[in-house]
């Protein structure tokens, strides 16, 4: 449902431009960095929202990438985290112990104990 109202707000945001664009279409003067052109306001405004488009597009894309980067590395780290975990645990399990002494500063030492 959330998708269908972002695509029916899609079309009415379209509509308003393309309806304002065609409303506009006395020619206007562009000055760019080498020279000036003369041409309709409604193409101005309709490369506009494209070039607009195209750069938050862009930008959007590249966020996703860095987010999925993030998500692989997190979950590589998960499973490096799970497999020492579960080597900890078929240690306690094979009756290896560890003994903890206290260190100053509040920090514990461990220290592991052969099976007996």
């Amino acid at each position: 449902m959330k998708r269908q109202w972002a695509i029916i707000t899609g079309i009415i945001i379209v509509l308003i431009i393309a309806i304002f664009a065609v409303i506009n279409v006395d020619p206007v003067e562009v000055n760019y960095l080498f020279g000036r052109a003369e041409w309709p306001l409604v193409l101005v405004i309709i490369s506009s929202v494209l070039m607009g488009g195209l750069i938050t597009g862009s930008a959007a894309m590249y966020k996703l990438h860095k987010q999925k980067q993030e998500i692989k590395r997190l979950k590589n780290r998960l499973q490096s985290h799970d497999e020492s975990w579960s080597e900890q645990e078929n240690e306690v399990a094979s009756g290896k112990e560890e003994e903890e002494e206290e260190l100053p500063g509040g920090r514990v030492a461990r220290k592991r104990m052969k099976s007996k």
